[in-house]
């Protein structure tokens, strides 16, 4: 159990650093990295992907809280918004985590490599949502919503490009589409983690100290680690210009995927 607790800290201080430098959540980090240590652990290899799924959407729970509270004090979270678009993300994010456990473990890894390649590629790139002004009805919000959280479940991510990308379409700004994005978070990331205890809790062997597709000891480290590190990242954030480091972050994204697909298949 205690063995790997060092990799748990380690990754956990690296995507806490980068969340609050960059504004970025960790998912796509916490995936492959996770997935190469469950592997070097003996996991049970068609568990691996899932367990590193699961475990990260439930790291987004702990993480994103802070995130939530700075931008509600800046007055950056539009909250209507959330509540139109929380129960679309709910049950998107839920039937995606009970998808996500009878995808073949070769099918999920594509799935995830190749969300991950278009995240990276926005991020590399600086591509930024423009603004035109689309209506928001209850009716496109709530299929919206639906689909960014089957693929926020698919990826463990918090969903937080999409989200702010359909926002800024849609009139938002920039500033309220990111701390909105923050708030939708964690109800995806509540329902994801619920989904993905559910789908695993039957499942034959699964590691001690997991419930159901999350194992616990990763969980604590990387919440630990994340939680102390995001504030420096973020303090950092005001004096340095991110756009090399958000590259290099890009690229590393990139990499990581790009091993965990070449390892899995």
């Amino acid at each position: 159990m205690f063995e790997w607790w060092w990799a748990y800290l380690a990754l956990g201080a690296f995507v806490g650093f980068f969340a609050g430098l960059l504004g970025i959540g960790g998912g796509a980090a916490i995936v492959p990295m996770l997935a190469f240590i469950y592997t070097a652990k003996g996991f049970v290899p068609d568990h691996v992907v899932h367990l590193a799924l699961g475990t990260s959407m439930a790291s987004i729970l702990f993480t994103s809280v802070s995130s939530v509270r700075a931008h509600h004090q800046h007055r950056a979270v539009h909250w209507p918004t959330v509540g139109r678009m929380a129960p679309g993300v709910i049950v998107g994010t839920f039937v995606g985590a009970l998808i996500a456990s009878s995808l073949n473990v070769r099918l999920l890894t594509i799935v995830f490599t190749l969300l991950i390649y278009y995240l990276s590629s926005q991020m590399f790139f600086g591509r930024k949502p423009q603004p035109n002004h689309l209506p928001m009805t209850t009716l496109s919000a709530s299929l919206t919503a639906a689909t960014i959280g089957v693929m926020s479940s698919l990826t463990a991510t918090g969903g937080a490009a999409l989200v702010i990308a359909y926002l800024v379409k849609r009139g938002t700004t920039i500033h309220n589409a990111i701390g909105t994005a923050a708030a939708i978070g964690w109800p995806l990331a509540a329902a994801g983690t619920a989904g993905y205890i559910i789908s695993g809790y039957s499942v034959a062997g699964l590691p001690q100290y997991s419930i159901g597709y999350i194992y616990l000891p990763a969980l604590a480290g990387i919440v630990t680690a994340s939680i102390v590190l995001a504030p420096v990242g973020a303090r950092l954030a005001h004096r340095t210009s991110g756009t090399l480091l958000k590259k290099i972050f890009a690229l590393i994204l990139f990499l990581l995927a790009t091993k965990m697909l070449w390892r899995f298949l």
